[in-house]
């Protein structure tokens, strides 16, 4: 079969890629023009086409090119974050986007299997403890622009399924961390925070926002594998969670990684790290994906973290 990914140059679009060519797929990724995807090795492997998704052609092009049978939406500003400053570019690249993709499928009628990638965010706070864990007939009262985009994301894919005969299936990720996240989330930014210190390159000083934070933390390479499951073994029109199940807060992540270090760190709470609205605590039920698939989280929360901060070692050393 053959599979596109869009934003396959992104965290998730690579550990996916590395999966899908595991299960012996035909690869193909959507690229911004002009900037190579960080995909190393795998790079050789999967086929990739330039397209700017928030141009139509581009994208309709990009589609027929790679003509796929699955369709993997990841593309999108990602962050919470910096959708606080800038709500409008987040909005428009992570809803227009979208849009576009699924336009040009119509377009050119072609009817692949198509995941939305929404996300836990759409649930926003839950309004008591009886809610918990989030399950998805739950309303979505999103609280930041990046939940906002996510949830439009989220209802137009299922506009589409009902409205254009797409066969479309969502999922609502919970929070996921690995080697090649970003340093703009906890764990990725205290790992490169320590391996900078072990280097020498920065004072031994960790600085955090709020460690209270009780989050449901997966491996991205469990989440990936829950994306193609969702898709090939899912219903299309049907919305799934990828969870734990369990609640971690953002200390434990700290503790976790702090017992791997080399140097003795300092830790130093910065409040420019604190976001407007941060919700205490949230975790996910993802039964409805486990009864679909069988689709459970394997990699535990000490060897995901011990793989961030060594990729942080192995980036940190080559960049001396």
């Amino acid at each position: 079969m053959r599979a596109l990914i869009t934003g396959v140059g992104g965290f998730a679009g690579g550990h996916l890629a590395r999966h899908l060519l595991e299960q012996g797929l035909e690869v193909h990724g959507a690229v911004r023009p002009g900037r190579a995807p960080a995909l190393g090795l795998l790079q050789e492997s999967v086929a990739l086409h330039e397209a700017d998704l928030l141009d139509k052609d581009q994208t309709r092009k990009a589609l027929e090119a790679a003509a796929p049978e699955l369709v993997f939406h990841l593309a999108a500003q990602p962050s919470v974050a910096l959708s606080w400053k800038d709500p409008e570019g987040t909005i428009l690249n992570n809803v227009m986007g979208q849009l576009h993709v699924l336009e040009a499928l119509v377009q050119l009628d072609m009817r692949p299997r198509v995941l939305v990638v929404s996300s836990n965010e759409v649930y926003g706070a839950p309004a008591s403890p009886d809610e918990l864990p989030l399950g998805e007939t739950l309303p979505l009262r999103p609280s930041n622009p990046y939940a906002v985009s996510k949830a439009a994301q989220d209802l137009m894919g299922y506009q589409y399924f009902v409205g254009r005969a797409l066969p479309v299936v969502r999922v609502r990720p919970f929070n996921h961390l690995g080697p090649g996240q970003s340093d703009q989330f906890a764990a990725s930014g205290f790992a490169r925070q320590i391996a900078e210190a072990e280097a020498g390159q920065r004072a031994p000083v960790l600085r955090v926002g709020n460690l209270e934070a009780q989050r449901d933390f997966s491996d991205v390479r469990d989440i990936v594998r829950g994306y193609y499951l969702a898709l090939t073994r899912g219903q299309p029109g049907e919305v799934y969670n990828l969870a734990s199940g369990r609640a971690v807060a953002i200390r434990a992540l700290l503790d976790g990684l702090l017992a791997q270090s080399r140097v003795a760190m300092t830790v130093e709470v910065d409040p420019l790290r604190y976001r407007p609205v941060d919700i205490p605590c949230v975790y996910g039920d993802a039964s409805k994906l486990r009864a679909a698939t069988g689709w459970a989280t394997t990699i535990p929360l000490e060897q995901t973290l011990k793989d961030v901060l060594e990729y942080w070692r192995v980036r940190v050393a080559s960049h001396a």
